[in-house]
């Protein structure tokens, strides 16, 4: 079972959640509607990757990065820990998925789609994730521009699916997303923290 890096010892991870159309800008720039409930899909835990190396799949060459805010739930349902992650997408496999009414698994849970850096102890606050791909500041946001607030996600996904412990919640991503290719070298900063990754 894969497993993520809590309080300096590997916690293992069950399922993966992700929140779509979290952010109004990030809606605005891909020219999408904004849902009227949260937007929920899911990664498989084999697409988590960690580390400094993030390999692309070859069947596409537009893959996006989408900076989140990462919830690793424990027992009672409660957040227990938090982490930069990336949510990687396929974005010319997704457009095609949507205009054929088809599910998105192929764009969004392909091996290494779902990087996750360090949790650490949960603290119910705005947290603040930027993203530089070679040098260039591509998204820096504050997590309290979410349309849905963190308790509201536990609550719903919970009511709905049953969360477990070892369940990860990916919350969505801020405006600023775009193209990477092999060879870019990324900077993801969350509050105190700083990862130097590489696309392979």
């Amino acid at each position: 079972m894969p497993t993520v890096n809590f309080n300096d010892a590997p916690h293992p991870v069950n399922t993966i959640y992700c929140i779509g159309r979290s952010y109004t800008e990030h809606i605005h720039e891909l020219g999408n509607e904004a849902p009227t409930e949260p937007l929920v899909f899911l990664k498989p835990n084999s697409s988590i990757v960690t580390g400094n190396t993030i390999i692309l799949p070859d069947f596409s060459d537009d893959i996006h990065h989408e900076i989140e805010l990462a919830l690793l739930i424990g027992n009672s349902q409660s957040i227990i820990g938090v982490a930069a992650g990336l949510d990687l997408t396929a974005r010319d496999i997704q457009n095609t998925c949507k205009q054929k009414g088809l599910p998105w698994l192929k764009a969004k849970g392909f091996k290494h789609s779902c990087w996750l850096g360090n949790f650490k102890p949960f603290v119910d606050q705005a947290y603040r994730l930027t993203l530089t791909v070679n040098g260039d500041v591509r998204q820096d946001d504050s997590t309290d521009k979410m349309r849905y607030d963190v308790s509201y996600l536990v609550k719903h996904l919970d009511e709905l699916y049953g969360l477990t412990a070892g369940d990860i919640i990916m919350t969505g991503t801020p405006k600023g997303v775009g193209r990477l290719t092999k060879g870019d070298e990324l900077i993801v900063s969350f509050d105190d923290e700083t990862h130097h990754l590489l696309i392979a």
